[in-house]
């Protein structure tokens, strides 16, 4: 079973994100709620909208990016935009260039527009299929690998644009990625699916508490020896203290960083200490997500 009683729920103007390995169900989680495939037990709405009974409803308010989007390639970069937007429903023809022109310009595809889509590079090919998404203006989109095939820098402008639609015209965005990078930079939440099934849910920074363990503090320090170390562990929430002494740092855990770094760093420099600089030391988004997957396929 692709999905397996998989309940979702997003809410307006919100980033959520969609992890796991493939073949967990993510990309078939997309297609149905995009009407592209129909369920064979259970409900969804989207937009309030039921997936069964309202499809042409749902797919009026929705935009979607597959994870190998479909384009003609023997037609022209402008004259793809143009079918996709008719097809949407965009028949003021006015209204419809200036927004294909809107996208193109936006993302460097203007002056590409007379090319034949064949001859594009994957990257591009990527980018007009999201401003194909998008040329309906719609308030949910449903975007499967949007950054796949960018170059960094392109990457960076579809993140700094998906976040925008979230934050600026409270779109809702449902994001299926492998890159974790995207899923930490862009999402209020994440759901981590396995085989079809939820996994966990929670915000980036809850599910790298939760998996991966607390965040911890580097303090770094212009000399350290063993009487500062001393002094750290004598705090009352300190639980434990990892010492390096050739970069003259110790990496500190405790119960809570908000409350105990000021302590720390206090008593230090009260015992002498010359500190150079105190860090966070978080695990990433990409470590929890690794280890958490291991467990379950193990």
């Amino acid at each position: 079973m692709a999905v397996d009683h998989l309940s979702i729920s997003i809410e307006g103007g919100e980033v959520f994100g969609l992890l796991g390995p493939n073949g967990a169900g993510k990309t078939t989680t997309v297609r149905m709620l995009a009407c592209l495939i129909s369920p064979s037990e259970g409900s969804a709405k989207v937009g309030g909208h039921d997936i069964a009974t309202e499809p042409m409803k749902v797919r009026a308010m929705v935009g979607i990016l597959t994870e190998n989007p479909s384009l003609y390639e023997r037609l022209t970069v402008h004259e793809n935009m143009d079918f996709f937007a008719q097809a949407y429903g965009l028949s003021d023809a006015q209204g419809r260039q200036d927004r294909i022109r809107e996208l193109l310009d936006f993302f460097e595809l203007w002056e590409r527009r007379n090319d034949k889509v064949g001859k594009l590079s994957k990257g591009m090919k990527q980018k007009l299929a999201i401003a194909r998404t998008l040329v309906h203006k719609p308030s949910i989109l449903l975007l499967d690998e949007p950054t796949a095939g960018l170059d960094p820098e392109s990457a960076k402008g579809i993140r700094d644009f998906v976040a925008s639609l979230s934050q600026r015209d409270n779109h809702t965005v449902l994001l299926c990625t492998h890159h974790l990078e995207d899923a930490e930079r862009l999402c209020d939440r994440v759901m981590i699916v396995n085989r079809g099934r939820c996994v966990i849910v929670g915000t980036p920074e809850e599910l790298q508490d939760r998996i991966a363990g607390r965040p911890k503090l580097q303090v770094t320090l212009k000399k350290l020896d063993q009487s500062l170390v001393q002094v750290v562990k004598e705090i009352e929430h300190v639980r434990e203290v990892y010492v390096d002494k050739d970069a003259a740092n110790m990496v500190i855990a405790v119960d809570d960083l908000s409350e105990t770094t000021p302590e720390i760093v206090g008593r230090v420099v009260r015992a002498g200490g010359m500190v150079l600089s105190v860090n966070t030391l978080r695990p990433s988004l990409e470590e929890a997500y690794l280890k958490l997957v291991r467990a379950e396929n193990s």
